[in-house]
């Protein structure tokens, strides 16, 4: 059995004609020059993503322009409505309390709101009352020991000018006795004597006199001065008694009530408190990195659902609780109607405005380049570049040195980028 090859299936070919051999070199040709143009757009490309580092989509950043204008520099919070006057009521000594009133009732100014109780505070009065009278009849007794010490020390005086002119008189006659050879020379020498001693006497009366009466005036003042420290201490504790009756301090309202009906309190115990509905201030929290910017008497805008009103910052807390700082907003104009206790309202403080300044939308930017840097937009590219930032506002940033009006700032999703010099913005 033989077995056949494949020669039987061989065929002599023909040669390929010319013009065959001239597709054949075109057709390489061709296919030469798509790879190099391929091989020139991978260059291209690498080119751009080497320029560029990466791309970005442009839905993920935001780009703002740079501007020309007035930049308000403002404070946003939210507040609630507040009663200035919302005093709490004390009870100024320990005793039982009897309540007249309850939480939510119309009071008038003067309305009794509740009494104490206290004895002890009323045995005092009345013991230094006791005291005050005494003191008093002493004084009086004091005016009469005056004016009797004043008599005498005056009966003294006159007494001694009767004397002086009674020995002038007897020296007179001495005198015109001895001319006439009537009395001898000792007698009108005595007459002088009697004369002397009737001077220095009232010169002694006078100076006892004077003496007497400032004496008696010092006894007197003192009795008075003890008199009247012991009327103030009566005064003390009768305003004490008086104040045991709680009355309302103006027209309002009573809010809350801290005491049980007869309920033994304590001193200082606090009892009720009364809200005045006819003045309302918003009570503010302000971060701490503001508020040494605040100042009392700042303009500010309050916002409700009964539309926007002017206020003015009135009160600043010294004090930061948990970053925080209290403030206080009163209304400049006239105060909306229908405002209620912790109702809530956003306030707008205005601190001040820079006139023609370079400007730009606020956004996270700022606090990733710490205010230095940016990424501003050369077409399609961001190119980070170093700036300088001013004052900021809630909506706004103030651009010293860097950029140019018409200049446009990534001014969020820059975080993105990491430490890029530069990058692409694809679909801006």
């Amino acid at each position: 059995m033989s077995i056949r090859d494949t020669s039987g299936q061989d065929r002599p070919m023909a040669s390929a004609p010319a013009d065959a051999r001239r597709r054949t070199r075109r057709q390489r040709v061709l296919a030469g020059a798509g790879v190099g143009a391929v091989l020139l757009v991978g260059a291209w490309l690498f080119s751009g993503w080497s320029a560029g580092a990466r791309s970005f989509d442009a839905g993920r950043v935001r780009i703002a322009e740079v501007t020309r204008g007035d930049l308000v520099r403002d404070i946003s919070a939210e507040g609630r409505v507040i009663a200035a006057n919302n005093p709490t009521l004390y009870a100024i000594a320990a005793g039982t309390v009897t309540l007249k009133v309850v939480a939510g009732d119309a009071v008038k100014r003067g309305d009794a709101l509740a009494e104490i109780d206290s004895p002890e505070l009323r045995s005092a009065l009345a013991q230094e009352q006791a005291t005050l009278a005494s003191l008093e009849a002493e004084a009086g007794r004091a005016v009469l020991d005056a004016q009797m010490t004043r008599s005498n020390a005056r009966k003294s005086l006159d007494q001694a000018v009767i004397d002086r002119e009674a020995a002038e008189r007897d020296l007179e006659r001495n005198r015109r006795a001895f001319e006439g050879g009537a009395v001898a020379q000792i007698d009108v020498a005595r007459a002088q004597d009697a004369l002397k001693k009737a001077e220095y006497a009232l010169g002694h009366a006078r100076t006892e006199f004077g003496l007497e009466g400032r004496g008696a005036g010092l006894d007197l003042r003192n009795k008075r001065l003890v008199a009247d420290r012991q009327r103030a201490v009566v005064a003390e504790l009768q305003r004490q008694v008086d104040a045991l009756t709680l009355r309302a301090p103006f027209d309002g309202q009573v809010g809350q009530v801290f005491a049980a009906q007869r309920a033994n309190l304590a001193a200082n115990a606090p009892v009720l408190s009364v809200v005045d509905l006819g003045v309302f201030e918003v009570e503010i929290q302000v971060p701490e990195s503001f508020a040494r910017e605040l100042a009392i008497g700042m303009p500010a805008q309050l916002t409700g659902n009964a539309g926007t009103f002017e206020a003015a910052l009135s009160s600043i807390s010294p004090e930061v609780v948990n970053g925080e700082v209290r403030g206080r907003l009163r209304f400049t104009g006239a105060q909306p109607r229908g405002l209620r206790q912790n109702q809530r309202m956003s306030a707008r403080i205005l601190l001040d405005t820079r006139r023609n300044v370079l400007m730009v939308e606020r956004g996270p930017f700022v606090e990733l380049g710490g205010g230095n840097s940016a990424y501003v937009m050369d077409g399609s590219t961001a190119i980070k570049r170093p700036i300088r930032t001013g004052a900021t506002s809630l909506n706004a940033v103030e651009l010293l040195d860097g950029v140019q009006p018409g200049d446009r700032i990534v001014v969020a999703g820059s975080d993105q980028f990491g430490d890029a010099a530069q990058v692409r913005i694809s679909g801006e």
